[in-house]
C-alpha cells in the first residue's frame, strides 16, 4: 500500500490524508472464529457482473476447502451492503457442480451457514457456493479507506477499480477474510459492457463475447452487449490482492526473460489518453524488474504475468496486477530521480506481501517496511550511493515510535496501520521498518546482509526456479530473525527485541577525551544493544564495535571527530 502521511508529500493532492481509525467502518484481520478456523481454503471460483451505470454487481463464489477442525457451522465474510440470494453446500462424494441448498444467516458481516460441518471428517474436501448481489461500498478515500471506485476517464468512459486492503476483500465478494489462509489457485470471471476491458490477477484465459458469467445458463441473446474476461491465478493469492480494474484500456506488452531463465509477459493496461506517457513508464517498469530481480531473486509470479493497471486511485500491490495511479509524477514524495517511485513501492510488494506474506497483521511491517526500504536500495544502485542516504533521511523524520513495529499479539490492519489506539496516523510499519533494515545492514555488513535478504525472499535457493506457487509462504518476524542468524552466524535477538518488540529508541552518548572517543548506548529498560557505531576521524570513516553497549576509539589529539555522520543506526535524535 502507498505511503499515507501527508506531511511527507510535496504533492498533497496526490495523496489525501487518512481518515482516523475511529471513522473506519471495517477492518481486516478480526479474531478468527472457530467457524472459520475449521477449514482451509483450496480454491475460489469468483464470477461477478459489474454494471457501471447502476454501480452494482451480481456475483457468485464457489469455494473448495479442506476440513481441519470440528464445527457445526461455517462462516464466510461479506459486507452487509450486499445481499446473499442463496447458499449451496457441496458434500464430499457429491457429483461435480452439485450443491444442496443450505440454511444461512447473513448479518454483521458474516454469512453463517448452519450445520454443514456436522458430518465432515478431518481432511475431507467440501464446497460452498454463494450467490449475491447489490451495490458494494464506494471507497471514501481509496486505497486507504476502500471499496469500489466508480469514476470516468478523461473521455467520459467508465473507469472502475477495487481497493480494499484495510477493510478486506469481503467488501465485494464472499471470502474467508484472514491473512493466513490463501487459496492455492483461483479463477476470476468478470462480465462488463462492451467496449470495457478487465485487467485482473493471473493470466487471461479467454474473452467471451455476448456472455454473462453469472447466468446459470449463459444465453448470447440475453447477454448481448456484454463480454466476460476469464482470468486464472495459478499460485496462492492473498484475498485483499484480488482486484478488478475496468476501463477502455489499451495494452503495452513485452515478453521478458527472468534471471531464472524463463520468460513471461509484462503488460501495462493504460488509458487511451495516456499511451505516450505509458510507453515511457513501461521502460521504467522493465528496468525496475531487472533491478528487483537482482536484489531479491526472480519475480515470483512468472507462471502468470507481471501486470500494471492505470487506476483512479494512487496505487496498491494487487498480485500480478499492480494498481498504478501516480499520474506519471515520478516521485510524489521528494527528489525526482527519473524513477516512478510509486510504482517501485507497489512493485516491491510482489516479493514483500505477495510472495512473502505476513501470517497476521501484527507483522505488517514485512510488507510495508521492506517495500519502503526497496526504494532506497533501488536508487542507490540505479543512481548513486548518496541517493540511498538521502532517501533514508527523507523517511527518518516521520518515525513516530508510539507502538511496537511488530507486537507479539495479533492485530488488525487498522491497529497496525495507525500505530496506536487513538487513531492518529502512524507509519512506523513503513518508515521505521525501512530504518530497521537500514540498521541491520550496518550491523551485518553488505555481503551478509544482501545474502540474508535474498534468503528472506527465497529461504531455499531451489525455490527460485519454481513457478507453481510453492515458493509462496507465510512469514513472521521471528522467522526472519532465524534466517538472518542462519545465514550470518550472528545472534540478532537483541536487535529484533529492541527495534521491533517495543517502541522506544536507543540513545547514543559520545565524548572525546584527549586521544579517545568514548561511546555508550542507553536503552529502554537497559536492553542489551551491542550496536557498532561509525565514527569519522579527519574525514575517514571507522567502525567502532560496542560489544557490551560501550566502545572506544583511539585518535590523534586534535583530530576532527564526527560520530555517526551518516546515521547508520536508528537512534533517538540528539
Amino acid at each position: 500500500m502507498p505511503f499515507s502521511i501527508p506531511v511527507l508529500f510535496s504533492v498533497v493532492a496526490v495523496c489525501p490524508p487518512l481518515q482516523r481509525k475511529a471513522d473506519l467502518e471495517l477492518t481486516s484481520g478480526r479474531p478468527v472464529p472457530k467457524e472459520e478456523a475449521c477449514y482451509d481454503v483450496q480454491h475460489y471460483d469468483l464470477a461477478v457482473r459489474v454494471d457501471p451505470e447502476k454501480k452494482s454487481i451480481v456475483g457468485r463464489v464457489e469455494m473448495r476447502a479442506r476440513w481441519v477442525a470440528a464445527s457445526d457451522d461455517v462462516v464466510l465474510d461479506l459486507d452487509d451492503r450486499l445481499e446473499v440470494r442463496s447458499v449451496g453446500f457441496h458434500a464430499p462424494g457429491a457429483k461435480d457442480g452439485e450443491y444442496a441448498p443450505a440454511s444461512f444467516r447473513h448479518q454483521k458481516g458474516e454469512i453463517r451457514i448452519a450445520r454443514v460441518g456436522h458430518d465432515l471428517a478431518v481432511d475431507q474436501e467440501f464446497g460452498l457456493r454463494v450467490e449475491y448481489d447489490g451495490k458494494p461500498r464506494e471507497a471514501p478515500n481509496p486505497p486507504w479507506d476502500g471499496g469500489f471506485v466508480w469514476t470516468t476517464t478523461p473521455s467520459g468512459a467508465p473507469w472502475i477499480a477495487t481497493a480494499n486492503q484495510m477493510q478486506g476483500a469481503d467488501l465485494w465478494w464472499p471470502v474467508k477474510d484472514q491473512p493466513d489462509d490463501e487459496p492455492g489457485s483461483m479463477t476470476i470471471q468478470v462480465t462488463v459492457p462492451r467496449p470495457l476491458v478487465v485487467a485482473s490477477n493471473g493470466r487471461l484465459e479467454e474473452v467471451l463475447e455476448d456472455h454473462d458469467c453469472t447466468a446459470e445458463k449463459p444465453d448470447a441473446a440475453a447477454s448481448r452487449g456484454w463480454r466476460t474476461y476469464r482470468w486464472r491465478v495459478t499460485t496462492p493469492i492473498n484475498a485483499y490482492g484480488v482486484a478488478l480494474n475496468i476501463a477502455p484500456y489499451e495494452t503495452i506488452t513485452r515478453e521478458y526473460e527472468s534471471v531464472a531463465g524463463d520468460t513471461f509477459p509484462i503488460t501495462y493496461w493504460v488509458l487511451p489518453e495516456n499511451v505516450a506517457k505509458g510507453k515511457v513508464l513501461f521502460e521504467d517498469i522493465v528496468n525496475q524488474m531487472k533491478g528487483l530481480e537482482n536484489l531479491y531473486g526472480p519475480y515470483p509470479f512468472r507462471g502468470d504475468k507481471y501486470g500494471v493497471a492505470e487506476t483512479p486511485h494512487l496505487g496498491m500491490e494487487h498480485q500480478s496486477i499492480i494498481a498504478y495511479g501516480n499520474q506519471y509524477h515520478g516521485n510524489p514524495w521528494g527528489e525526482d530521480y527519473g524513477i516512478d517511485m510509486l510504482h517501485l513501492h507497489e512493485f516491491a510488494h510482489e516479493w514483500w506481501a505477495n510472495l512473502v506474506t505476513c501470517a497476521n497483521w501484527n507483522d505488517f511491517w514485512i510488507h510495508e517496511g521492506f517495500a519502503s526500504y526497496t526504494q532506497a536500495l533501488y536508487v542507490e544502485r540505479a543512481k548513486e550511493p548518496d541517493a540511498y542516504f538521502r532517501e533514508m533521511a527523507a523517511m527518518r523524520g516521520h518515525i513516530a515510535n508510539r507502538a511496537p513495529v511488530a507486537p507479539r499479539e495479533k492485530r488488525s490492519t487498522a491497529e497496525m496501520y495507525f500505530g496506536d489506539r487513538d487513531g492518529s496516523p502512524g507509519g512506523d510499519i513503513y518508515y521505521k521498518g525501512a530504518w530497521i533494515l537500514h540498521s541491520l545492514r550496518w550491523l551485518l555488513g553488505d555481503e551478509p546482509f544482501f545474502r540474508a535478504l535474498r534468503r528472506m525472499a527465497y529461504p531455499d535457493p531451489a525455490l527460485e526456479k519454481r513457478t507453481d506457487g510453492s515458493a509462496c509462504r507465510f512469514a513472521t518476524t521471528d522467522e526472519l530473525r532465524g534466517i538472518v542468524e542462519h545465514e550470518t552466524g550472528c545472534d540478532v535477538g537483541w536487535f529484533f527485541e529492541l527495534y521491533l518488540r517495543q517502541p522506544a529508541l536507543p540513545e547514543l552518548d559520545s565524548s572525546v577525551k584527549g586521544d579517545r572517543v568514548e561511546l555508550r548506548w542507553k536503552t529502554p529498560k537497559d536492553l542489551p544493544f551491542p550496536m557498532p557505531v561509525e565514527v569519522r576521524v579527519d574525514g575517514q570513516p571507522q567502525r567502532v564495535e560496542c560489544p557490551d553497549g560501550h566502545g572506544t576509539l583511539t585518535i590523534a589529539r586534535g583530530a576532527k571527530v564526527e560520530v555517526d555522520p551518516r546515521e547508520r543506526a536508528l537512534r533517538a535524535k540528539d
